[in-house]
């Protein structure tokens, strides 16, 4: 069954995206792998995420830095999961990340959105389970 292994974000700077995402908000180094001529293969993952992961390009040339940051248009367009709501928001709270807003809780979900170190826009979910359909008053 195809899934989604890699998605690139467009970073400035490989390091500090690599202590952002492994020191603020939890990640693990996957990978870095020096491809000469100053390029690297650097990979960061949820702790113990086995599908999905992120390669952290850097930027080359003017196009590519001028979408650091606003890789979405400026929408959400990152979503983090957790189990635990309260425990991971805390914990990148206290590490130094930024969140653009309380959380909120829905009947489907808490979430709050947050800004990587170049601010593209991710959210921290907790999804709840649903009722099932015929459950459902209109």
């Amino acid at each position: 069954m195809p899934h989604i292994g890699l998605i690139t974000l467009v970073v400035r700077d490989y390091d500090a995206a690599i202590a952002f995402y492994t020191g603020k908000v939890g990640f693990e180094l996957v990978e870095d792998t020096d491809l000469g001529d100053g390029k690297r293969w650097v990979v960061v993952a949820p702790n113990g995420a086995t599908d999905t992961r992120v390669l952290l390009a850097k930027a080359k040339g003017e196009r590519q830095t001028c979408i650091i940051g606003d890789q979405t248009g400026g929408r959400v367009g990152f979503f983090l999961n957790t189990d635990d709501f309260s425990r991971d928001h805390a914990r990148m709270t206290n590490a130094g990340v930024r969140f653009l807003e309380a959380p909120r809780h829905e009947p489907y979900v808490t979430v709050a959105v947050f800004e990587d170190l170049y601010g593209n826009k991710w959210d921290l979910l907790e999804l709840k389970a649903m009722p099932p359909k015929n459950l459902v008053s209109h």
